[in-house]
């Protein structure tokens, strides 16, 4: 016969384990989304001296199913299936924004998330992601960027747009 000790031992063992156990699967859209979170400005140097800024923009993600990133692509080709984070630019001038035109761009405004998967029952992802940006020749007083993700069932999220970004301050 157990002693009743041993039997509480037994039942707040059950308890507990059934309780971490059975944690509640968050419920999110399969579309993701995406929120601005904060973009800094710093200045710094380049490998030959010159100065220049990087800008690092952060925003937080969520999605339902999970499927956010891609694999490593089988080819450096500039194809728009390889990437999955996109930006556009916009300058303003005498207080309206324009289009940054891709042919002044340094480099495009399109990213790679790499693949990421989560482990168990609850695919559901969330999290933050940070992009930097480096200015070494620039010509703009003030920019700001919309932005959007696609995950891997091409669901397009949101789109989010900065602030405007003082470049010179």
């Amino acid at each position: 016969m157990m002693n009743s000790f041993t039997k509480i031992l037994i039942i707040t063992t059950i308890v507990l384990l059934s309780g971490l156990s059975c944690q509640k699967i968050e419920s999110l859209s399969e579309i993701p989304s995406i929120s601005f979170k904060s973009f800094i400005l710093k200045d710094t140097i380049d490998a030959l001296g010159n100065p220049g800024k990087i800008g690092e923009l952060t925003f937080d993600f969520k999605d339902g199913d999970g499927d956010i990133g891609l694999t490593q692509p089988d080819s450096l080709s500039a194809d728009s299936t390889n990437f999955n984070l996109f930006f556009t630019m916009y300058y303003k001038t005498d207080g309206e924004f324009t289009e940054v035109s891709g042919d002044d761009l340094e480099t495009p405004l399109n990213y790679r998330i790499p693949y990421i998967e989560r482990e168990g029952q609850n695919k559901s992802l969330t999290g933050e992601i940070k992009v930097d940006f480096i200015y070494l020749l620039f010509e703009y007083d003030t920019i700001k960027y919309s932005f959007f993700l696609f995950d891997r069932a091409m669901h397009k999220s949101n789109v989010e747009t900065t602030p405007e970004i003082a470049m010179f301050q």
